[in-house]
């Protein structure tokens, strides 16, 4: 029996026997993953699926290892990479590890991922020569590593980003495993090839478990793991036997889902103005959901999509020049279609118009001025100054005009009217209008703002600042004994009797 079959089986059995365990050791210490907030769950479920995985594929390795099986197709050179893998995985195990049961910083974990990528790195791992289809061989020099340490890193964390539905990111590192074993059998890579097999057994016994509806997550134990292996196994890749050049293509495409996703989180948290690393819900499997697709059919979808992916992957590697471009376009398409699928251009351009209308140019502007206002405000004596006040801030501000307006059945009555320097005739359609209460002597008076929007509705935050102009300014005339603000006498007494009966009522 082939060496690649029996690792495959071995681990998946393995896998099979070691999940159950591993989730009765996470419902004893209580390393489970609670429903609500990003987790689209009902039930609590755990979440150390991660030990099983990690302890078949070592368990299978070692077992072949001490057979003799390994020795006799292993040279130096693959020993060594055996050793990176080994050290690099587990270090990448034991830090997912310890973010499941007790959480750790973005900053740490992004560390240790980058110590184990530089151990791979130093162990045979590397990225040296990238040699694109149709454009030629690159040599990296010096550049090596940060480019290996990049590449290793992203794909850490492109798996644990896409582990967002069951059985997702189990079926995502399956199918592209299966790719890899695929290419690196027909490039002769025994590496790779057995490596890959162990993997994907790995993986399938866990899927038992893991495919909806899960009884157990692979948590960041698992993802960092399988991204490790999946990420230094395609730079030791199928064609590094051939050549000295790593075809970049291949695994790119081959991981095409989770490294889209991960490429278009970052873009949709850099124009909400968030970490690049901060958590959503806002990805891809969370957008087809959010069309009212189910959840497992989510799940077959991205798979169907992996596996057309991994088709072209497999045709980049083997084609020839014309092949490969048709693999190319072929695989863009693909990508594309997905993307146009979930309405994800849409999305980002919603997102856009939304951060526009929240930090439009008049809140800016108002942003900006109404910290010199209060200074303003105390400087003035009389409602002179106070109305000149709002005349600088409309001005300033941008506003066409603040008015005190006296709201009646009929026409309003506007009793002051402080114009911006930009002042024009508000019939227009674009004016925006927003009015507060203000004042306690004259009944139904208020202050009333009014200036032209692109986005012809008023946000939030335009609303805060605004409300706190007209407390500010309400503020300061009834310091300086105004008409507008002042309660006469006999209203002050009845509302003076009214708050002591108040407070006699027993709570």
């Amino acid at each position: 029996m082939p060496v690649f079959l029996i690792s495959f089986i071995a681990a998946t059995v393995l896998s099979a026997v070691a999940t159950p365990f591993a989730r009765m050791i996470a419902f004893r210490f209580n390393i489970v993953s609670t429903p609500g907030g990003r987790h689209i769950h009902g039930r609590v479920i755990p979440r150390l699926g991660g030990i099983g995985i990690y302890v078949s594929v070592v368990a299978t390795g070692l077992g072949l290892w001490l057979s003799g099986k390994l020795p006799q197709l292993f040279d130096d050179h693959d020993e060594r990479l055996a050793y990176g893998l080994v050290a690099g995985g587990t270090l990448m195990f034991l830090v997912g590890i310890i973010d499941d049961v007790k959480g750790m910083r973005a900053v740490h974990k992004l560390g240790f991922q980058v110590l184990a990528a530089a151990i791979g790195w130093q162990l045979g791992f590397r990225i040296d020569v990238i040699s694109l289809p149709l454009l030629g061989d690159f040599s990296l020099g010096l550049l090596s590593l940060p480019a290996t340490v990049f590449w290793v890193v992203g794909i850490i964390n492109a798996v644990n980003l896409i582990d967002g539905l069951d059985g997702l990111a189990a079926g995502v590192v399956f199918f592209a495993g299966i790719t890899n074993f695929v290419v690196a059998s027909l490039m002769g890579t025994t590496f790779v090839a057995v490596v890959m097999a162990t993997m994907a057994g790995a993986v399938m016994g866990f899927l038992f478990y893991n495919f909806n509806p899960a009884r157990i997550f692979m948590g960041d134990s698992g993802s960092y793991f399988l991204g490790y292996i999946l990420a230094v196994c395609s730079i030791a890749g199928p064609l590094q036997k051939a050549s000295a050049a790593v075809s970049i293509a291949v695994p790119i495409v081959a991981l095409g889902v989770p490294i889209i996703d991960t490429l278009l989180a970052m873009l949709r948290r850099f124009l909400e103005r968030r970490p690049i690393l901060s958590p959503d819900r806002g990805h891809i499997h969370h957008r087809l959901l959010d069309m009212g697709i189910t959840h497992r059919r989510a799940v077959l979808i991205i798979y169907g999509v992996t596996i057309a992916l991994c088709v072209g992957s497999v045709g980049i590697a083997l084609g020839r020049s014309w092949q490969v471009g048709a693999a190319i376009l072929g695989v863009s398409a693909v990508l594309f279609g997905l993307i146009r699928f979930i309405g994800y251009f849409e999305h980002l351009s919603s997102l856009a118009k939304q951060r526009q209308r929240i930090r439009s140019r008049h809140v800016e502007w108002l942003r900006k001025v109404i910290l010199l206002l209060p200074a303003r405000l105390d400087a003035a004596r009389d409602e002179s100054g106070v109305f000149e006040s709002l005349r600088w801030l409309a001005t300033e501000a941008r506003l066409d005009s603040i008015e005190l307006v006296k709201d009646t059945e009929a026409t309003p009555q506007v009793l002051h009217q402080f114009r911006g320097d930009d002042y024009k005739d508000m019939e227009l359609r674009d004016a925006c209008t927003v009015a507060f209460p203000f004042g306690k002597s004259i009944p139904d008076l208020q202050m009333r703002f009014v200036w032209r929007s692109e986005h012809g509705d008023v946000s939030p935050r335009m609303d805060i600042l605004l409300e706190l102009v007209v407390n500010a300014t309400e503020a300061r005339l009834m310091a300086i004994n105004s008409a507008l603000c002042v309660v006469g006498a006999r209203e002050a007494e009845t509302v003076a009797l009214a708050g002591r009966s108040a407070s006699a009522i027993p709570s």
